[in-house]
């Protein structure tokens, strides 16, 4: 399976504007993510995704490729398809959707993520980590996930799933596996071509979560587990924590 690597870069961001060329220990963000990626060996060629010239003067100036794509695109699924077909779509099998502000990502949990797309009926996969603290149940920021026993996704909820009628006492991650959403993406050409084109769905408005629509819609998704960390840049704080990280 040739497998190509989508780092989606949109340089507007409401929280932190041009953030994937903010400089984190004398490397922008975007250019760690590419390095990172770069060092998986399950993919066979990685490019950046961009709605901004800039964007892309830059990674071709760090010697890597980058492809304009538009600046109205909803999500990365829909940024990762039209790299997709400027590239041409008979070049690859599949694409893993890496997200542009994840400066430290790990190669390994890339690996993780092509293995799981090898055994996806649906031809979609994602990542989810095992909750050990009690918070991220809490938190509408983390996203948390049933799956069936093929570890194949029930649903996606920014709620704690699924409510424990009986928490006793003590930690309730404690009573149950709960996961937690990594968001890196995996796709078959075919089925990222068959995604593009849903319509939003009522699920998805309801939770933000564009990944209910390929759900409601009748897609599976096959999740696999990952114990490596995962870290993204949204805010100033954020920033901040990344750049204390590199300097280490």
């Amino acid at each position: 399976m040739r497998i190509l690597g989508v780092i989606p870069a949109r340089y507007g961001s409401s929280r932190l504007p041009g953030k994937v060329l903010l400089d984190i220990g004398g490397r922008s963000m975007v250019a760690r993510v590419l390095d990172q990626a770069r060092r998986c060996p399950d993919l066979a060629d990685v490019v950046v995704a961009t709605d901004d010239r800039r964007v892309a003067d830059h990674v071709h100036d760090l010697g890597g490729r980058a492809v304009m794509t538009s600046a109205t695109h909803p999500s990365g699924t829909d940024r990762c398809h039209e790299a997709l077909r400027s590239l041409g779509r008979d070049r690859f099998d599949a694409v893993v959707n890496i997200q542009g502000d994840e400066p430290f990502i790990e190669p390994g949990q890339i690996q993780e993520v092509c293995a799981a797309l090898r055994q996806a009926p649906g031809g979609i996969a994602t990542l989810a980590q095992v909750v050990t603290d009690d918070r991220d149940l809490d938190d509408p920021g983390e996203v948390l996930i049933t799956t069936d026993v093929h570890m194949d996704a029930l649903y996606f909820s920014r709620a704690a799933i699924p409510f424990l009628r009986d928490p006793g006492t003590g930690p309730r991650h404690r009573r149950f596996r709960f996961l937690k959403h990594v968001g890196l993406y995996a796709y078959t050409a075919a089925a990222l071509e068959a995604i593009v084109q849903l319509p939003p769905s009522t699920l998805e408005r309801a939770e933000a979560l564009e990944q209910l629509r390929w759900l409601e819609h009748g897609h599976k998704v096959r999740v696999g587990l990952t114990a490596h960390p995962s870290f993204c840049v949204d805010t100033e704080a954020d920033l901040a924590e990344a750049r204390r990280r590199a300097a280490l």
